[in-house]
C-alpha cells in the first residue's frame, strides 16, 4: 500500500454553536459540526490533494459514527480510527459563540474523560509507523491527560525511527495546562521535531523567549536542531476584521521567508484558521520538495481563506488557493467575481 503523506494523532470533537450572533446563555438552538486541531490540519492537506489519515479514538455510538462520517467527508482516512466500546464512552464537546465588537468570541469545553483520553499506543500495529511521510500532533494532545501525552510521545519516537518527518504545533491552551508544565514537556520532545509551529506570543509567554520574531524562530532552530520553524502574526482589528501573515525560518539555508500580509480579512469564523495555516505549510513542504517559499504562500493563503468559511474544517481546493495566491501577488486590476 502507498504511504500516507500525513498522519496525525488528536482528539475529534463535536462543536455546538448558536446561530449567527446568538448567546450561549440565551439561545435555544445549536448547530452541530465536527472539529479538532489535528483533524483540521488533515482536512486541509487532504483537500489540497495529498493522502492523510486520522489517528484517534471515538465512542462506539451514533456520535462516534458522526465523527467518522465527518472525517470521511473531508477526504481523510479513518484507517486508524479506533472505537471505544465502554459504557461511559463519550465524544469531547466544545461550545463556540461568535463575537461582534466589542464582544469577543467565547468557548466553553466539555471534554473531560472523553474516549480519546483512553487511547494507548499499544492499540496500534507497528505497521502504521512505516506508512507515513510525516506525522503531526499538537500541545493540545500532550496536555489532555497522561495517557494521551505518553501515546503522542511514543508515536513521535516510532515515526521518527522509521524516517518520517515530525511536525508539532504548540497550540497552547491555558485551560488544559500551565505555561510551566507546557514548557517542561515540550522542550523535552523538541529534539524529535523537524517542523515546528509556535506563535510569537506563546514563545514569549510560555518559553520565555525575547528579541524579534526572527530571533525567536532562529533560537528554537539552533537550540533544538529543528529544520523549519514558523510563526503566524494575526492583527485583530475587530472580531469580523483581521490581518494575517507569517514568517518561516529554514535552517539549512539560514533563510527567512515572508510576504505582504492578507489585510482586512472578512472573518466569518476564525476557528481552525491557525490549523489551516499549518495545513498549507505542510502541503507546500510535502508537495514541493520541502520548499519553504511554497509553504509560506500556501500557508498564508489557506489561513486567510479559512477565516471566511464557517465551521472548523476547510472547504477549499487547490485551484481556489492558487487563485488566492495569484490575486495576492497581483498589483493590477482584478475581476470582482469569479464567473
Amino acid at each position: 500500500m502507498n504511504k500516507f503523506d500525513l498522519l496525525s494523532l488528536g482528539e475529534i470533537m463535536l462543536r455546538l454553536s448558536p446561530p449567527i450572533n446568538e448567546r450561549l446563555t440565551r439561545g435555544s438552538m445549536l448547530d452541530k459540526k465536527v472539529g479538532g486541531a489535528e483533524l483540521n490540519v488533515l482536512s486541509g492537506v487532504a483537500q489540497l490533494g495529498l493522502r492523510t489519515g486520522m489517528i484517534s479514538k471515538v465512542p462506539d455510538n451514533d456520535l462516534g459514527e458522526y465523527a467518522k462520517n465527518g472525517i470521511r467527508f473531508v477526504g481523510v482516512s479513518d484507517d486508524f480510527l479506533h472505537f471505544d466500546k465502554d459504557k461511559d464512552a463519550r465524544l469531547g464537546i466544545y461550545f463556540y459563540e461568535n463575537g461582534a465588537y466589542p464582544r469577543k468570541p467565547r468557548i466553553c469545553y466539555d471534554r473531560t474523560n472523553s474516549s480519546m483520553q483512553k487511547i494507548s499506543e499499544s492499540e496500534f500495529s507497528n505497521d502504521m509507523y512505516i506508512k507515513a511521510r510525516c506525522f503531526h500532533t499538537t500541545g493540545i494532545t500532550l496536555a489532555l491527560c497522561d495517557k494521551t501525552r505518553d501515546c503522542a510521545i511514543e508515536m513521535m519516537k516510532k515515526f521518527k525511527a522509521q524516517g518520517a518527518l515530525i511536525s508539532f504545533d504548540v497550540n497552547f491552551r491555558s485551560n488544559l495546562w500551565s505555561g510551566d508544565d507546557a514548557k517542561a514537556c515540550i522542550t523535552k520532545i523538541l529534539p524529535l521535531v523537524d517542523i515546528f509551529f509556535c506563535s510569537d506570543s506563546t514563545a514569549r509567554l510560555t518559553f520565555n523567549k525575547d528579541g524579534s520574531t526572527k530571533d525567536i524562530l532562529q533560537s528554537f532552530s539552533q537550540e533544538y536542531d529543528i529544520s523549519i520553524v514558523a510563526a503566524t502574526n494575526r492583527i485583530v482589528h475587530s472580531p469580523k476584521l483581521h490581518t494575517f501573515t507569517s514568517v518561516i525560518y529554514e535552517k539549512k539555508t539560514n533563510s527567512f521567508y515572508e510576504e505582504k500580509p492578507y489585510e482586512n480579512i472578512d472573518v466569518v469564523d476564525r476557528i481552525g484558521s491557525g490549523d489551516a495555516y499549518i495545513s498549507g505549510v505542510l502541503y507546500g513542504l510535502l508537495k514541493y520538495n520541502m520548499s519553504s517559499q511554497m509553504a509560506l504562500e500556501f500557508g498564508n493563503a489557506t489561513a486567510a481563506l479559512k477565516n471566511t468559511i464557517p465551521g472548523d474544517l476547510q472547504s477549499l481546493n487547490k485551484s481556489e488557493i492558487e487563485q488566492i495566491i495569484q490575486s495576492h501577488k497581483n498589483e493590477g486590476l482584478e475581476l470582482e467575481m469569479i464567473r
